[in-house]
């Protein structure tokens, strides 16, 4: 078995080396398993030193000129030979305990993907509601976190990937594609959560709560219309680290 694990990075020199440290420990739950891994990180037009840090710090580096994060998880699988996929934001770090449960999953035969719980690198009332809020949901529906996303290689190229229509959002639709396959071939879409993924809180700190709000009111106002604009999307692709 051989699992291929991509992260999308656009201009990420603060983070990446140390999400990559962190990766890659948590990458140890494969070789002790007896598995082989790869990682990749998608250089997403980046115009500071992320795809020289990824580089130096041993990743697969590809590149990929349009400027939109499901594409670039796209490009990385394009390059990938694993049996299957694990995508993980630049700005997250997976535990050993994580890839522990994935490897759980894999070996059951009965999952097709799944995702994680997540946990804010930075706690406050705010992130704490927010993340009991999104928790509860993902796990109750089955939403896939974009952060941390596993799933068999074939089943996601079977679906067509990550929607390249849509600058935000993608994985919720990725998530509704994989429950219709899932269905299909009587295997499951599951939502690890002994182990959450630790995600970095620096956008609900470099946006205000109005600004999130007023996207998602406009989101529901033209029937998710904004999502397939990157100028509507400015909270994931206006540069602000």
């Amino acid at each position: 078995m051989k699992i291929s694990v991509i992260i999308p990075a656009y201009n990420e020199e603060r983070l990446i080396s140390q999400t990559l440290t962190k990766v890659r420990d948590a990458m140890a739950a494969f070789s002790h398993t007896g598995w082989t891994s790869e990682l990749i990180v998608c250089n997403n037009n980046s115009t500071d030193r992320t795809a020289e840090l990824a580089a130096l710090n041993g990743a697969i580096v590809v590149f990929e000129p349009i400027n939109q994060i499901g594409r670039a998880r796209n490009s990385g699988a394009a390059v990938a030979s694993g049996e299957w996929l694990v995508f993980i934001d630049a700005d997250s770090q997976p535990s050993l305990g994580l890839f522990k449960e994935v490897v759980e999953q894999i070996e059951s035969k009965q999952c097709l993907a799944g995702g994680s719980t997540i946990q804010f690198d930075k706690a406050d009332r705010k992130t704490t509601q927010l993340t009991r809020g999104w928790n509860w949901a993902s796990r109750c529906f089955g939403l896939l976190a974009g952060s941390f996303i596993f799933c068999d290689a074939v089943a996601f190229r079977e679906i067509g990937g990550f929607n390249n229509e849509l600058f935000a959002s993608e994985e919720l639709d990725l998530a509704r594609r994989f429950k219709r396959l899932a269905r299909k071939t009587k295997k499951q879409i599951v939502i690890l959560h002994r182990n959450p993924l630790v995600t970095s809180s620096r956008k609900l700190h470099l946006y205000s709560p109005w600004e999130i709000l007023w996207f998602m009111a406009k989101t529901a106002a033209t029937g998710g219309r904004t999502l397939k604009k990157r100028e509507s999307c400015h909270v994931w692709y206006d540069g602000r680290r």
